[in-house]
């Protein structure tokens, strides 16, 4: 019944489709950059106040058909100062661009109805451009945004499974899940993947944004304010809007190579990105081509004894380091570093203008396809033995093993859909097929229980998530008013595929056993979402804005959320003081509510393996008592100010508050606290014992939050500077995040949350210290970037020094055990040469005083560092610990 209702649905948007295409008048011209004279390819040209306009090609042409002359255009480039002329007729027009007006701006995320500058705007917005990625020396789109944006953060995971390859990402603190990727406007696809290991994010699902290489980008869009009105489900934290790129000037090759200063880690890359005309009216098609390499690396402890199980197996030898294969590895095998993988990508982008000029059909999207390697802790011969000599050779001494954690990731996103001018609307209607997968692999690794019949390379399993949209958008400007609306009908999937058997059988392949059939299923669940955004601007002073967006799944059930938003500039383009106000919600995402598998646990001195229920288990929901997962609601709040005093010096200034009420979070270990096993004493630990697991885990809504934080932007460009230029970029992010649940109780400790059913009775804590942690201090509190790009002749230099504050580790009932990690300065330096127009070079120099963050203070607790297997923080982490990273590349152009 509901499906035969959003086909209706769906049958009501195409009925917008065309039949047939007015003729109207067109406008022609050239846009060029004013400092060389050279023709501008890739600005935007539109009618003031509308969205209707183009893109110049190759040579900065551009031409499209408006209704009546005459006509007032606004013409825009990332890099360069906005300017307006009033066109007559349809002669050629020669417009001339200035560079480096950052609040001039022209952004499309954070409003429905009509494109305006980050001036403009009344929510706070990010752009980046290409070449401002670039600077950062970065190899992926996630770490450049790292060190471009203060509120963004995301880090590599060491060993932890799948998570290892993915990297949990967030805005402000608020997990990953809370921030919308769109691409070109339209949502991207989140990843298969639930972090579900011990790491910033953990309990969340994010977008992959290794997936989106940044040589098909040609600008970055952050909108950090709450877009829930607007967007739908996910987009509390904020909106990250990537723009592909349309008609370049020159085909383009990069190539790129590094190592770290301990030589290891090497990387390379390669990139191909071009375009060409489609017809003779406009048209155009980019195409990138990717390949990059990444090696390993290792900064693994050397303690010389193993803490963790020198206490297990109650062996000094093995404690204090006279252990024979300790004295020879004192680093105990391990490898704790980045992971090794190879990617490949292909994207395109392409516009094809109706021939009567009302308006173009278009298509974008890509593949990305990645192999890695990450490890898990490696298996000292007193931990696991091999006495079939599956990993070692016959009357050779057995040295443990170290399993491999591979994951083979296919990420494919592709949107077709057309825009036109209809009754004085411009509407766009376009439909999306997004999926994620990801398969893995165990490999020199064996499972005991088979004895001499195991394998050592095991398929473990797969996740699968599928997402398909139509999408409505309609909108028109009168006058004063510009108006909004539209449609969006969305279907989703998430499959679990088991592993071999040898995978499971028994206790599982050591270190991660596989998916088991119990596991496996394909859930599914459809939504549909109406939306209307208004706008009043009586003057050029003056604007206020709200929106309201109605949604329902068929899940969990229905939301609605509205925001009200105003803008009143200073004067004369100077500034603008703006302020939003906003409600939000986050459905549950189906891998929360159906996600179930074990893993291999290392906790309080002991191995042992974990199951993962999800919500609709009836162990769960009938025999603990859990709730039924819902959707999570916030509400948002953010003022502040811009403020461009000087022709080249823009400054703005934003508070937000941001209050999360039910949080989806995945519980703490729920083990046995009265009992032990095979002496159950509570009914919880009955069920622990009935499923043969020492401790389980769940998705729970269960947490209330308050975030609460500063941003701050200033930038001052084009600063003469001898024979060159200077621009300088200081931006700031300040922020905490609370637990506010009413029903947590406060203890000596810290907060305890009141648990549902038979956990709230017998006593557990399912949420303790550290899992609260990792929600209020994983990720730093404040962050500041202080950077300087400076041009002269052929040479460009950037130095950018960021500044990652302190984050706090938790132990998960002593306060004692806890430590604070400094906040620590990252210095890059990032050098080019221009040896002629087509032909550059550069030398990137990330991390350039070698900088690590502070080194594991135990404090006699020997599964902090897993017996010093770890050196640095891996449950909480700034910027990593690879230390030093060199990096040089050349580009081609023709």
């Amino acid at each position: 019944m509901k499906q035969t209702y959003y086909l209706r649905i769906l049958a009501i948007l195409l009925v917008f489709f065309p039949l047939s295409i007015y003729a109207q008048e067109t406008v022609n011209g050239t846009v060029f950059e004013s400092s060389s004279s050279s023709p501008l390819p890739g600005a935007n040209v539109i009618v003031k106040g509308t969205t209707t306009g183009t893109i110049t090609d190759f040579n900065g042409v551009f031409s499209f058909n408006v209704a009546s002359f005459p006509v007032t255009l606004e013409v825009s480039s990332v890099g360069f100062e906005t300017t307006e002329i009033t066109v007559n007729s349809s002669e050629n027009v020669s417009i001339s661009l200035e560079g480096g007006i950052s609040l001039d701006e022209v952004v499309i995320v954070g409003n429905r109805s009509k494109p305006r500058t980050i001036l403009d705007s009344p929510v706070p917005i990010d752009v980046i451009g290409v070449n401002e990625l670039k600077s950062t020396g970065q190899p992926t789109v996630d770490k450049m945004l790292t060190y471009k944006i203060p509120s963004f953060n995301s880090t590599n995971q060491t060993i932890s499974d799948a998570t290892a390859h993915f990297d949990p990402a967030d805005l402000r603190g608020l997990g990953p899940s809370r921030t919308l990727v769109l691409v070109n406007g339209k949502r991207k696809n989140q990843s298969a993947l639930v972090y579900i290991n011990d790491t910033p994010g953990k309990g969340e699902v994010g977008v992959d944004l290794k997936s989106i290489p940044a040589a098909a980008i040609e600008r970055i869009e952050v909108l950090r304010d709450g877009a829930s009105a607007q967007y739908g489900s996910d987009a509390i934290a904020g909106v990250i809007n990537m723009v592909l790129k349309k008609n370049v000037e020159y085909t383009t090759i990069n190539t790129n190579a590094g190592v770290t200063s301990e030589g290891d880690g090497f990387n390379f890359g390669v990139d191909f990105n071009t375009s060409t005309n489609v017809g003779d009216n406009g048209g155009y098609l980019n195409l990138t081509l990717g390949y990059y390499n990444q090696e390993e690396t290792n900064r693994a402890g050397e303690p010389g004894g193993d803490g963790l199980f020198g206490v297990v197996f109650g062996d000094n030898a093995i404690l204090n380091g006279t252990h024979p294969w300790l004295v020879e590895n004192p680093d105990m095998g391990m490898t704790v570093g980045q992971p090794s993988y190879n990617k490949f990508d292909a994207f395109f982008n392409v516009g094809v203008p109706f021939k009567s000029g009302n308006g173009e059909a278009y298509a974008f999207g890509g593949v990305s396809a990645r192999k890695g390697t990450s490890f898990a802790l490696y298996r000292a011969p007193y931990w696991v033995p091999d006495p079939h000599n599956l990993l070692h050779a016959v009357g050779t001494e057995y040295q443990g093993f170290q399993p491999t954690f591979e994951t083979d990731v296919v990420d494919n996103n592709f949107t077709v859909g057309a825009k036109w001018k209809m009754h004085g609307f411009d509407v766009d209607l376009s439909g999306t097929h997004g999926r994620n997968g990801v398969g893995y692999e165990v490999n020199n690794s064996l499972n005991p229980a088979l004895g001499a019949n195991s394998p050592t390379s095991f398929d473990v399993g797969a996740y699968v998530f599928i997402n398909n949209l139509a999408n409505l958008d309609v909108s028109r400007n009168f006058g004063t008013i510009n108006l909004a609306f539209g449609a969006e009908v969305k279907g989703e999937s998430f499959e679990a595929t088991a592993g071999q058997p040898e995978s499971y059988a028994g206790d599982g392949v050591q270190s991660f056993p596989g998916l088991q059939p119990a596991n496996a299923l394909n859930a599914k669940r459809d939504n549909y979402g109406v939306y209307g955004d208004l706008e009043f601007e009586p003057n050029d002073d003056f604007l206020i804005g709200v929106a309201a967006r109605y949604e329902d799944f068929s899940d969990f059930g229905d939301n609605t959320s509205w925001k009200v938003n105003g803008r009143y500039s200073l004067g004369d383009k100077k500034g603008a003081i703006r302020a939003s106000y906003g409600t939000g919600f986050r459905a549950p995402s189906l891998h929360q509510i159906y996600l179930s598998n074990i893993q291999t646990l290392v906790s309080g001195n002991t191995i042992s393996n974990q199951g993962t229920f999800n919500n609709v288990d009836p162990i769960i929901r009938d025999g603990l008592g859990v709730p039924q997962l819902t959707a999570e609601t916030s509400k948002n709040i953010s003022a502040g100010i811009t403020y461009k005093p000087v022709n080249n010096l823009s400054l703005s200034v934003d508070y937000y508050n941001v209050k999360v009420d039910d949080r989806v979070l995945f519980t703490g270990e729920i083990g046995y606290i009265d009992g032990a096993v095979g002496n159950p004493q509570n009914p919880v630990e009955d069920i622990l014992e009935a499923n043969s697991i020492t401790s389980l885990k769940f998705f729970v809504n269960a947490v209330d939050t308050e975030t609460s934080g500063l941003d701050l932007v200033a930038s001052y460009r084009n600063i003469e500077l001898g024979n060159g230029k200077l621009g300088a970029t200081l931006a700031a992010n300040f922020n905490e995040t609370k637990i506010t649940s009413k029903d947590a109780d406060s203890t000596t400790d810290g907060l305890q949350l009141e648990a549902p059913g038979l956990l709230g009775t017998n006593g557990y804590d399912i949420f303790n210290r550290k899992e609260q942690a990792r929600i209020t201090s994983s990720r730093p509190k404040s962050k500041i970037i202080l950077g300087f790009d400076y041009e002269i002749n052929k040479w460009n230099v950037n130095f950018n020094n960021t500044y990652f504050g302190e984050v706090t580790w938790q132990h998960g009932n002593d306060v004692d055990k806890d430590q604070t990690f400094a906040g620590k300065i990252v210095t890059d330096l990032i050098v080019s040469y221009d040896f002629s127009d087509k032909i550059s070079a550069r030398l990137a120099v990330n991390n350039l005083l070698d900088v690590y963050p502070d080194v594991i203070d135990t404090k006699g607790d020997f599964v902090t560092d897993l017996g010093g297997r770890f050196k640095y923080p891996w449950e909480v982490n700034q910027f990593g610990f690879n230390g030093t990273v060199i990096n040089g590349g050349v580009t081609f152009k023709f």
